[in-house]
């Protein structure tokens, strides 16, 4: 009898392992394809954490780092790790750590690739390292869950017993002995005052808070591009429910929409929403980053008009936010089939708000840095995302000014001027409003602060000021070496010089594009050196010429106008020459306006030389010409 059943046994355990490896096989193209379009949902879910103050009354510190953001995080991270004994305390009605991320829900984020792309196919190299790696290599992707972000940072800060924490404080603001910051006023929870002393104090707060406070001097928005009033929208993210792997893949299938395991990016048709208040707010294509639960958080609102710096003014920015939330998610819902089976789940608990303070350092990072993808001697971080340039207001389309390769940050970009015992790291540091567009970004953010924990630990042991610190080159290559064994990578890696950078109008362009007269776009070619001028751009960069150099270019570009336009559309050198001349108050005739920039040293021969074709200037001709007028005229050299 057995034997007679042993033909089916065989037959059985053939089936039996067919099934297996059919199982297995199915199961491991199941996982790939989710791991490659953001199906595999079998991370563990987390609560919500709530850190509680940790604050022993101590009334004096080694450093007292200000704002629980990213960048202060690891500030605070870095310090106790260099044995210093660090207050992290916070002024916002916060309950968790990490801030924009967490409460701001800026889940997806802009990351810095390294120029020298990874051995692993479909992988990349970041910039930096550090505590950002760390931190982030506990997360799940290019977006993250918000509560495993809020988790981690918890974890690290608590895994430091040099960290103390106070959070929910009424009030901050710096206790000054003349212009030394000695430590923080603050008023607690309870409405008790307190006197807090500390041996330096790095401001993390979003807008340099303390920096201002304690008498630093700042531009605002984009004072510098001389439009004092205007910056970059802010945004309130809202949330979604309902998300399956189904709905989550379907978006990969859009032609206008990309995905990967936790973000999805496109939708572009969202921006044809036809918001309440067109002039106050407005909808972009859809940034999406993916919860641990059933939820997507959309970074895709553009409230406009709202002062960061006027608590009024955010309060506002809220309501407006609130109130269009529901009617962009019916929007959503009616145009993108996609998104039809979903639900609205509220919004952030805070703002993203991307600009505001740029504190004056004793290094200030220029457009021609990040243009020219520069190194420093004092380099104690590096960039290289997009300079992105997000909408001013509902008439502007936002700009991707340029990509750089990689570029190096000075120490010198956190020391502020005059004022002493202080480091102020993240989006309010020393930059331009234009690089800021780059260097404003969470990882780098992270660095700076990384950065300033191991500098205030430096400049104790030698007993120097962080000033000093900052101008010796003997201790900032030992601050260097410090964040290198720390994990820090601060290696400026080689690569091609870009084209653009060998075009011969390059000077040109590095003027012109610090004076936001042209942009470059994601791949760099958007300046178009070597196209005929348009009348329309070469009436936009006399408007900002007289915005950038108003003392000197005080003439009516409406006036210049008519005369430097041919009906063709294309400029000559006459007529460049003479919108110049009238711009800068010079009378001339057309046909002389060459000769008088030359006669009066404004134009340079050798760039007369190389405009070929006077009837129709390029793009290059013209920002050479504006070029020169600007540094021989206005003495303003941009490079």
């Amino acid at each position: 009898m057995d034997e007679q059943l042993a033909p089916k046994r065989s037959y059985f355990a053939f089936i039996g392992l067919f099934i297996v490896i059919f199982g297995f096989t199915a199961y491991f193209l199941w996982q790939k394809e989710s791991e490659s379009s953001g199906g595999n949902r079998d991370e563990p879910k987390v609560t919500a954490p709530s850190i509680q103050s940790d604050f022993k009354q101590h009334k004096r510190y080694d450093v007292i780092v200000a704002g629980t953001d990213p960048e202060g995080v690891a500030a605070a991270i870095s310090a106790a790790r260099n044995g210093l004994k660090v207050l992290l305390i916070d002024g916002k009605d916060r309950d968790r750590l990490g801030g924009l991320i967490t409460l701001g829900w800026l889940n997806s984020l802009d990351l810095n690739y390294s120029p020298k792309r990874s051995s692993i196919p479909g992988e990349h190299t970041f910039l930096n390292k550090g505590i950002f790696q760390e931190w982030y290599s506990q997360l799940e992707g290019t977006s993250i869950d918000v509560t495993t972000a809020a988790n981690v940072f918890q974890k690290m800060v608590q895994a430091e017993s040099n960290i103390d924490v106070l959070i929910k404080t009424q009030s901050i603001k710096p206790l000054m002995n003349g212009a030394a910051v000695n430590g923080l006023i603050i008023v607690d929870e309870a409405g008790q005052e307190q006197r807090i002393h500390s041996k330096a104090v790095i401001d993390a707060t979003q807008d340099g808070d303390i920096a201002a406070l304690a008498g630093a001097s700042y531009t605002v928005g984009r004072e510098d591009l001389g439009n004092p009033e205007a910056r970059m929208a802010v945004t309130l993210v809202f949330k979604m429910s309902g998300v399956t792997d189904e709905i989550w893949r379907s978006f990969g299938k859009r032609e206008d929409t990309g995905i990967d395991k936790m973000s999805a990016w496109g939708f572009l048709d969202a921006k044809n929403y036809k918001s309440t208040n067109p002039e106050r707010v407005g909808l972009r294509g859809l940034n999406i980053g993916r919860q641990n639960d059933d939820t997507i958080l959309i970074n895709a609102m553009h409230i406009f008009g709202i002062d960061p710096l006027t608590p009024a003014s955010i309060e506002e920015g809220f309501a407006i936010g609130r109130k269009e939330a529901p009617r962009i998610i019916a929007f959503l819902k009616d145009n993108f089939k996609e998104l039809q089976q979903l639900d609205y789940a509220g919004t952030a608990p805070e703002l993203y708000v991307r600009e505001s303070r740029h504190i004056n350092g004793e290094y200030r990072l220029k457009m021609t840095d990040v243009m020219e993808n520069r190194n420093f001697w004092d380099a104690i971080t590096y960039g290289s995302y997009d300079v992105d340039i997000q909408r001013l207001s509902n008439e502007d389309t936002g700009a991707i000014m340029m990509s750089p390769l990689q570029y190096g940050v000075p120490f010198r970009s956190l020391v502020p001027l005059k004022i002493d015992k202080l480091l102020v790291v993240g989006r309010a540091a020393s930059f331009d409003t234009l690089p800021h567009g780059s260097a404003r970004v969470i990882p780098l953010g992270m660095a700076t602060g990384e950065a300033a924990g191991a500098a205030v630990k430096l400049a104790i042991e030698e007993g120097i000021s962080l000033r000093q610190l900052s101008k010796s080159k003997e201790h900032i290559a030992e601050l260097q070496t410090r964040l290198v064994k720390q994990g820090m990578d601060l290696t400026m890696h080689s690569f091609e010089l870009p084209k653009y950078a060998q075009h011969k109008d390059y000077k040109g362009l590095l003027a012109a594009v610090s004076m936001n007269m042209t942009i470059g776009g994601y791949d760099n070619m958007r300046w178009k050196l070597d196209g005929a001028v348009s009348a329309e751009q070469y009436h936009h960069m006399m408007l900002r010429l007289s915005l950038m150099h108003p003392s000197y270019f005080k003439g009516n570009r409406e006036t210049a106008w008519p005369v430097a336009i041919e009906d063709k559309g294309t400029i000559t050198l006459k007529q460049a020459a003479y919108a110049i001349c009238e711009m800068a108050g010079v009378k001339v005739t057309p046909t002389s306006a060459v000769d008088e920039l030359v006669n009066r040293g404004w134009l340079k021969k050798e760039t007369l030389l190389g405009i070929t074709n006077q009837r129709a200037i390029t793009n290059g001709n013209s920002f050479m010409l504006v070029r020169d007028v600007v540094e021989l005229y206005a003495g303003a050299k941009y490079e």
